[in-house]
C-alpha cells in the first residue's frame, strides 16, 4: 500500500447507488479517501485528471461517456490509477474482465465481493496496469455484451427546440455541430448559425446518442460527425477542426483518449 492515505474517486449517475457504494467502502475500506463523486463520466475524467487517485470505482454506463471511455481517459490522465467497473451486465458480458488489470463488481453490491476487491486493491497497489488495461479496453471495445443499449434506456433525442432572438428554430440533432455551455443556458452551433437552449449541458448528456456526441471539455460536446481532424499540442491538449464552421474547439488533454483510435 503506499504511505500515503490511499484516495479514491466513485462515478456513478444514480444517487441512491452512489451513497451505498460510498457506504460500502467506508465499513469496508475505511483509511480510503474519496476526493470525488461523479455523477456522469465528463466529471469523472476530469477527477481523474485533477486528482490522480490511487483508485476509480466507474459505473459502465453513464450519460455521456462510458465507463470503459473513462477508463480509456485514465490510460492518459492517471495511469497509476486502478480501475473497478461497476456493472449490473450478466456474467457473459463480465467474462471479458476475468483475465484484464481491472476488477469489476456486480450490482447490487455484496461486502463480501466488495472486501475481496479491496484486498487484491491493496495488494497490486503501486503497480503501473496502465499497458495492459488499453489492451483489455480495446478487446472490451468490440465486446457485444457491453455496446447494447438496455430495453428500458430512453432513445436518443432526434430533434430539439431553440430560441435565435424572437425566433424559435427546430432543429434536427444530426445537424449540430457542437453544444457549449453558455451562462445558464447551452449555446446549440450548426453550419447555419446559433440558437440558446435552456437545458444544461450536463443534462444534455443523458439524451444524446453517445455514439455520435462526446464531451471534449468542461463546456463543449461536439458531433462526432462534425469533425474534419483534430491537432494535439505538446502540452496534450487538442483542437478539433470542423466540416462546416471556421472556428475551432479545445479538447482537455484529460479528453484527448477519446480520439486515441478516431
Amino acid at each position: 500500500m503506499p504511505e500515503h492515505a490511499p484516495t479514491c474517486i466513485v462515478a456513478e449517475d444514480e444517487a441512491l447507488l452512489r451513497r451505498a457504494l460510498l457506504d460500502q467502502l467506508a465499513t469496508a475500506w475505511p483509511q480510503l479517501r474519496v476526493v470525488a463523486e461523479c455523477e456522469d463520466g465528463a466529471s469523472a475524467v476530469e477527477a481523474l485528471a485533477d486528482h490522480r487517485p490511487d483508485v476509480a470505482f466507474l459505473d459502465i454506463r453513464m450519460p455521456g461517456l462510458s465507463g470503459l471511455e473513462v477508463a480509456a481517459a485514465a490510460v492518459e490522465a492517471s495511469p497509476a490509477t486502478q480501475i473497478v467497473f461497476v456493472t449490473a451486465y450478466d456474467q457473459y458480458a463480465v467474462d471479458a474482465f476475468e483475465h484484464g488489470a481491472v476488477d469489476y463488481l456486480l450490482k447490487p453490491i455484496k461486502p463480501g465481493r466488495l472486501a475481496a476487491t479491496v484486498e487484491r486493491l491493496q495488494a497490486r497497489s503501486g503497480n503501473n496496469e496502465a499497458a495492459a488495461l488499453a489492451g483489455l479496453l480495446e478487446r472490451l471495445g468490440a465486446h457485444p455484451g457491453l455496446q447494447r443499449r438496455g430495453d428500458d434506456a430512453p432513445l436518443p433525442l432526434t430533434w430539439l427546440t431553440a430560441s435565435a432572438g424572437r425566433e424559435t428554430r427546430l432543429i434536427l440533432v444530426d445537424d449540430v455541430a457542437y453544444f457549449r455551455a453558455d451562462n445558464k443556458y447551452t449555446s446549440v452551433v450548426t453550419a447555419d448559425g446559433e440558437a440558446l437552449l435552456r437545458t444544461p449541458i450536463k443534462d444534455l448528456l443523458a439524451v444524446l446518442d453517445a455514439n455520435s456526441f462526446k464531451q471534449i471539455h468542461r463546456s463543449t460536446i461536439v458531433n462526432l460527425r462534425a469533425i474534419a481532424g483534430v491537432v494535439r499540442d505538446d502540452s496534450g491538449r487538442g483542437t478539433v477542426r470542423l466540416k462546416s464552421r471556421p472556428e475551432t474547439l479545445a479538447v482537455s488533454a484529460a479528453f484527448m483518449a477519446l480520439f486515441r483510435h478516431m
